[in-house]
């Protein structure tokens, strides 16, 4: 794939049309239709994307299967050495990248940078599967053995997020591909410039042709990878509402599916807590990313009197400089939302101690400040629905008890996190939070790899999580083998 895009990070730049990655080569959509893809912080469309239907997707389904007999039979140690050079690719070219995901995206290029940094980390993992994955043996009778090896399933498919547009699909292609899986992606059409030049660096690292492709658009090229019958396993990320539909739809298949979903987060803040670490900690969650991410932090529960913890978090919320320290939100029509929300809460009694409504009047872009909304409550709209922008809620209870029986009763169950200095109230609160993902005095409780990311209840459909060495067995299947190579003279009833 060739594509012009000399990307700045804030300055606007132009990027020339961008068709899919099937079979090693640029292809535009067979239909011919194309769709814009706007920089957020400029709101103007920086180029054109194809817009995919049923027909691209069963070419790049064709190409993973004729790649798939080729890719499956090349030796485990060969193929990670694929990812071995592609991780010096993805290090030399980590400012480029940066750089592309701050102009499709509006994330800041510190962001930027971070969140590729991060998509190496999972790569590293990737790399280092073949010291795992030559499973067990063990003699388990007298001349009789067992063990386990793990096989690829074939053609695979993920849907991936707006918000990490490099980050995320590297959850998923390092454990795939180094299984011996081919892979079919469909990048987010509002940020498909990143992964497009990510598969260039795959080819340039030896990836062969047909391995890894590329189908961009909307809800055809989704549709049509979930519902395509040689599509083995398929893998997304995004909203619960869509989370949901696509694990049922697949599931109903026959096939695997693992759709992580929406978050409603809570910070539990107990007034023993660390006010400087606390305070920095809880707006780095809220307002990084501008909130556009599922492990932000939305809820903070107050416990009894937390006023200075409080008081520090709204300073701080006030001193972030829009552009620099949190960049914009995605589209207009996100900004009408979160805006919304706002209007809501403080017409239902919420009171507004940070306001980040207007701002983006008198400049270009779609932009909310960081909002700190005070006196909310549990059945609020914005107290326990996803807002997905710049936006903390703050509620208040008299006990711990009372702020995990509001974190418990939200339908989500993705990531809470307990600020104290006391052990004991850290340990207690750890083991009754209901969420895949828990921390102790930490705002984004990602855990870092080998440990894998995934949430409970509605933050996640489907068995097992997206990264780590859950995923690797995710894209895989076991197969048990027993051999018995002679008659034993002492037989017992197993031989």
């Amino acid at each position: 794939m060739t594509f012009d895009f000399p990307a700045d990070g804030e300055a606007f730049t132009k990027a020339s049309t961008l068709g899919n990655f099937i079979n090693g080569a640029d292809q535009p959509a067979i239909g011919g239709g194309l769709l814009p893809v706007e920089n957020p912080r400029h709101g103007q469309v920086i180029g054109q994307v194809a817009d995919s239907d049923a027909r691209d997707v069963e070419a790049a389904v064709a190409a993973a299967r004729a790649a798939f007999p080729g890719w499956r039979d090349t030796p485990l140690k060969e193929r990670v050495q694929v990812l071995f050079r592609l991780k010096s690719l993805l290090e030399r070219e980590l400012m480029p990248l940066a750089r592309i995901v701050a102009d499709e995206n509006g994330k800041t290029v510190a962001e930027g940078v971070a969140s590729v940094q991060k998509g190496i980390e999972c790569l590293e993992f990737g790399i280092s599967v073949p010291n795992m994955a030559a499973g067990g043996q063990l003699e388990v009778s007298r001349g009789v053995s067992c063990r386990v090896q793990y096989e690829p399933l074939g053609v695979v498919a993920g849907v991936v997020p707006f918000n990490f547009p490099i980050m995320v699909p590297m959850w998923m292609l390092p454990q795939a591909l180094v299984a011996g899986n081919t892979f079919v992606m469909k990048p987010s059409e509002q940020t498909p410039y990143g992964m497009a030049r990510v598969a260039e660096l795959f080819a340039e690292a030896g990836l062969p042709a047909g391995v890894l492709n590329l189908v961009n658009g909307g809800r055809a090229a989704v549709e049509a990878l979930v519902d395509h019958p040689d599509v083995k396993a398929f893998g997304f990320v995004g909203s619960t509402r869509v989370a949901k539909l696509l694990y049922e739809r697949s599931a109903a298949t026959g096939r695997r599916a693992l759709c992580l979903g929406g978050a409603k987060n809570h910070l539990v803040v107990v007034p023993d807590a660390d006010v400087a670490l606390t305070a920095q900690n809880v707006i780095a969650s809220a307002f990084g990313c501008a909130g556009q991410r599922c492990m932000a932090a939305s809820v903070l529960i107050a416990v009894g009197d937390c006023e200075h913890v409080i008081d520090a978090i709204v300073e701080q919320a006030k001193a972030i400089r829009l552009g620099e320290d949190m960049g914009c939100i995605i589209n207009a029509a996100s900004v009408e939302r979160i805006e919304g929300y706002i209007t809501d809460a403080e017409a239902r009694g919420a009171r507004v101690r940070v306001d980040g409504r207007g701002a983006g009047q008198g400049r270009a872009g779609y932009w909310v400040g960081p909002t700190v909304l005070d006196d909310v409550t549990a059945d609020m709209p914005a107290g326990c629905e996803e807002i997905f922008g710049p936006v903390l809620s703050i509620i208040r209870v008299a006990t711990v008890d009372q702020a995990l029986a509001i974190e418990n009763a939200n339908p989500y169950g993705n990531a809470a996190s307990i600020y104290t200095t006391s052990g004991a109230v850290a340990e207690y609160c750890v083991q009754r939070f209901e969420a895949g993902m828990v921390a102790v005095n930490i705002g984004v409780p990602v855990p870092r790899e080998p440990f894998p990311f995934g949430g409970f209840n509605r933050s996640k459909f489907g068995h097992g999580d997206i990264t780590g060495w859950d995923g690797f067995r995710f894209w895989t299947r076991p197969r048990k083998v027993t051999t018995k190579w002679a008659l034993q003279a002492d037989q017992t009833w197993m031989s």
